[in-house]
């Protein structure tokens, strides 16, 4: 039996995948910072009111809280790569209908499109996963997960710098650009994983985490427009409780839920979530604080009088320190594992808010602040998808981060309604216009250090996995990462390939193709013949295998889904010479 497979193309394409998949990453940080230098601007741009030109941002956050875990899904159901580029196109989309206009209305629908890039961050993930050996993928992943932060840090003051010289629409005219680059780019470099969930798309339950999380957000980020006593707030609470835990139960009840509650209910997934709601709230406060107290007059008697493009480059080190922690990340998580990794950066973010509440009197002691923080936050952003990846098997991959990535979301979102609702409550009126005021400043950072604090707890009590069970620990070669990997996730195939003399073939090409004739894995044997290939779902497969000097072999065989490998030998006929 002979057939014919396509070899697998992360080997020869990885050296360009991670900084194509951070660059990607970078864009969506761009996309969310984009309006940051002209928020206080949006009512007369847009000839509304105050309380209508906030649905500009708030739409991109509910959009994203909703595309996050639909997208991992749909990545995990359908390839990774493909909803990647579906993600960044809609932003692409978004982008250009916000350039074309100056109306409310078709502006929050643009931004409401360009939400849908929230996605990239999972899905790059996912893919790294994917594709990547071992020994790489530590330090690629902290570097996708920091890369909101440094497309955020980077962003600010570029934004600032348009904003002020040119016409505010050249924002989006620039997103759109970026987003273009980063589509051409995916599709000349980026490989389709050949990993992919088992059963179908769960339309029920995307409709009901998507109402589930709009009736919760809302009220979260209007709340100090509404009143957080008032019938509207309150009563949407009450509607979100119900949605979500009838939506949990209807999780529960399904053969291929959109999210796996009883994977998320894991000791290990369920606290790196919540730590991760942690992390989203100390990230936010220093982007809402720094900026403001930079831009304040001198005349405040604290203001810094900087002006907008100054205070930009003055907050851009919290998202450059982060990038630059990426491959510290990698080193420490590979001696101590991510976990001790992720208490690390929790430590080095509260003593950077602890610090910064004496040091706000100059702009320099902000930027010492930002390269604190931005040291722990890129810390503890890189542990987070290394912990859920640790945790979940392989075909869940983009779900599981993609749920993560909606944690820090949230995070993010109760740290603008709590501190915008602290430096309101405390601001004092300068020539009729409330002005925020040292005190609100240093509560919110204050209000930083205690959800730092239970961050620490909820790590603190994360399990700590045997050094055996890592995932960055180190491959001597490619294949023998590639065996690593796959024997991690359990789930599968493994043996040994031998010739027809009994003799172990070494780097002998291994395929996995499913019942559709697809291929679903692919790896190299081991120095002593040995393989192991991870299966996507249950179900019936083929195992072709071929090296120089042997003929092709293949055998089918059934995995019924458990975690157990499936152990089977493919023994290689010698190579047979046609006249």
């Amino acid at each position: 039996m002979t057939l014919t497979t396509t070899d697998r193309p992360a080997l020869s394409a990885s050296g360009a995948l991670v900084p194509v998949l951070a660059f990607a990453g970078i864009v969506v940080a761009v996309m969310q910072t984009l309006l940051v230098p002209v928020i206080k601007d949006l009512p007369q741009l847009l000839d509304t009111a105050p309380s209508n030109a906030t649905w500009v941002l708030t739409s991109t956050l509910l959009s994203g809280a909703v595309a996050t875990p639909i997208m991992g899904r749909l990545g995990d159901l359908y390839g990774k790569r493909r909803m990647l580029i579906a993600s960044l196109a809609v932003m692409v989309v978004g982008a250009l209908v916000s350039a074309f206009t100056s109306t409310l209305l078709p502006m929050i629908v643009g931004r409401t499109l360009q939400g849908f890039a929230m996605g990239a961050i999972p899905l790059g993930i996912g893919l790294m996963r994917d594709m990547l050996p071992r020994e790489r993928l530590g330090s690629a992943m902290a570097l996708m997960s920091s890369s909101i932060g440094v497309g955020g840090g980077l962003a600010l003051p570029a934004a600032a710098l348009v904003a002020q010289h040119a016409n505010w629409h050249a924002l989006f005219y620039g997103a759109a650009g970026l987003g273009v680059l980063s589509i051409v780019l995916t599709l000349l470099v980026v490989p389709e994983s050949p990993m992919r969930a088992r059963g179908s798309f769960d339309l029920l339950g995307a409709l009901g985490l998507s109402a589930g999380l709009v009736l919760l957000l809302l009220p979260v980020t209007k709340g100090s427009d509404w009143g957080w006593s008032s019938g509207r707030t309150l009563g949407m609470f009450a509607a979100a409780l119900a949605v979500l835990l009838l939506w949990g139960v209807l999780e529960l009840r399904l053969k291929a839920p959109l999210v796996d509650l009883r994977t998320t209910a894991r000791r290990e997934v369920l606290l790196t979530n919540l730590a991760s709601i942690m992390v989203g709230v100390s990230f936010y406060v220093v982007s809402l604080v720094l900026p403001q107290l930079l831009q304040l007059p001198e005349a405040t008697g604290y203001g810094l009088g900087r002006s907008m493009v100054e205070a930009g480059l003055c907050v851009a080190p919290l998202g450059l320190t982060m990038m630059f922690t990426a491959p510290l990340y990698a080193r420490l998580s590979t001696r101590y594992g991510p976990k001790l990794t992720l208490i690390l950066g929790l430590l080095v973010i509260a003593a950077g808010y602890g610090g910064g509440l004496g040091l706000m009197d100059a702009a320099w002691q902000t930027v010492v602040t930002s390269v604190v923080l931005g040291a722990g936050i890129g810390l503890a952003y890189s542990s987070l998808p290394a912990l859920i990846v640790g945790a979940v098997p392989a075909s869940e991959t983009g779900a599981a981060n993609g749920l993560n990535t909606l944690m820090r979301s949230i995070g993010t979102s109760v740290s603008s309604a709590v501190i915008g609702m602290v430096l309101a409550n405390t601001a004092h009126p300068v020539g009729g216009v409330a002005v925020p005021t040292m005190h609100g400043f240093r509560v919110s950072f204050l209000i930083a250090t205690a959800a730092v604090a239970l961050g620490l707890v909820l790590a603190l009590c994360l399990p700590s996995p045997n050094r055996s069970a890592r995932p960055q620990l180190r491959a001597s070669s490619e294949e023998d990462a590639n065996l690593e990997r796959a024997q991690e996730v359990l789930r599968g195939f493994r043996g040994r390939v031998l010739g027809a003399d009994g003799a172990p073939v070494p780097r002998a090409k291994v395929t996995l193709i499913d019942r559709r004739g697809r291929q679903a894995g692919a790896t190299l044997s081991a120095a002593d013949g040995s393989y192991a290939l991870a299966v996507p779902a249950e179900g019936p497969y083929v195992l072709a295998a071929r090296a120089t000097g042997h003929g092709p072999h293949a055998s089918s065989a059934t995995h019924t889904g458990d975690d157990r490998p499936v152990d089977l030998d493919l023994s290689l006929p010698g190579e047979t010479v046609t006249a």
